[in-house]
């Protein structure tokens, strides 16, 4: 895929008709992938993001991924399946309105 540069100033109709296709099928190509492979390239997409790292946030976030992983294993807390969650989620955000 050609890369496409952003036109100095206001970029124009073509510009954006450009970057609209381009990413539409960027898209499209990242749904066939399957679904660790998909993640693996939003796992990408967001570290490259990220210009600066906090190593002091990145080190209490693999402490937390640790505990949480060891309540796991031992038992100490169970899955909650996504289908309840989302349930869960949906009658909260009915009940704010």
């Amino acid at each position: 895929m050609a890369e496409v540069r952003k036109p100095a100033g206001r970029p124009g109709r073509a510009y954006n008709q450009v970057v609209s296709r381009e990413i539409s099928e960027v898209v499209k190509d990242a749904l066939a992938l399957p679904q660790e492979a998909r993640a693996a390239l939003v796992d990408a997409l967001l570290d490259s993001l990220d210009s600066e790292v906090d190593e002091a946030a990145e080190a209490a976030w693999q402490d937390e991924i640790s505990r949480r992983a060891k309540e796991l294993s031992s038992g100490e807390i169970l899955p909650t399946p996504w289908s309840d969650v989302r349930t869960r989620l949906m009658a909260a955000a009915e009940n704010e309105r």
